[in-house]
């Protein structure tokens, strides 16, 4: 395995047609056959979580290809105020259920978590620290599908079913 590389990743269009990118941090997995494992959660890349392989680039709209999920949810949290005093409530919280920060902005923070953790235990966590931060939202981004955002992926059910 190679050093970490930032590979450009098509997060959708703008009305005007143009793709919106992100830089994701990537390890060359098989540079053969253009492998990578994603090393953070990507801040708008959606069904995407840290650890998972994608092959990149290929030919479709996309520009890339998930190859194996990593068991991983993607968190987003964002907030119409400076997130420091978000993330030092929300954070810890997290970590104490193996949850890490993987991007903070003023904005956002992204966040990482294995699904072993339980979907209710993730939500509780979250939802008990943003009760108190009332202009932040929260949303998977690998849990729905990109096209209409509230259909599940239930990828996760085929990682529960290999343990």
């Amino acid at each position: 395995m190679s050093d970490a590389v930032q590979i450009p990743l098509i997060a959708g269009y703008n009305p005007q047609g143009d793709a919106i990118v992100e830089q994701v941090s990537a390890v060359v997995i098989d540079a053969r056959r253009k492998e990578f494992r994603v090393e953070k959660s990507p801040a708008f890349i959606r069904g995407l979580a840290a650890h998972d392989r994608i092959r990149y680039p290929t030919d479709d709209k996309a520009g890339w290809e998930l190859i194996e999920h990593s068991g991983n949810l993607c968190i987003r949290v964002f907030s119409k105020h400076n997130t420091d005093e978000l993330d030092q409530m929300l954070t810890p919280e997290l970590e104490m259920i193996d949850g890490t920060l993987d991007l903070k902005s003023p904005r956002m923070l992204v966040f990482t978590i294995h699904v072993s953790i339980g979907f209710q235990k993730i939500e509780d966590t979250i939802n008990k620290v943003l009760v108190n931060f009332p202009d932040t939202v929260w949303y998977y981004g690998n849990v729905y599908d990109p096209q209409d955002g509230v259909t599940p992926l239930n990828w996760w059910l085929e990682i529960a079913a290999s343990v």
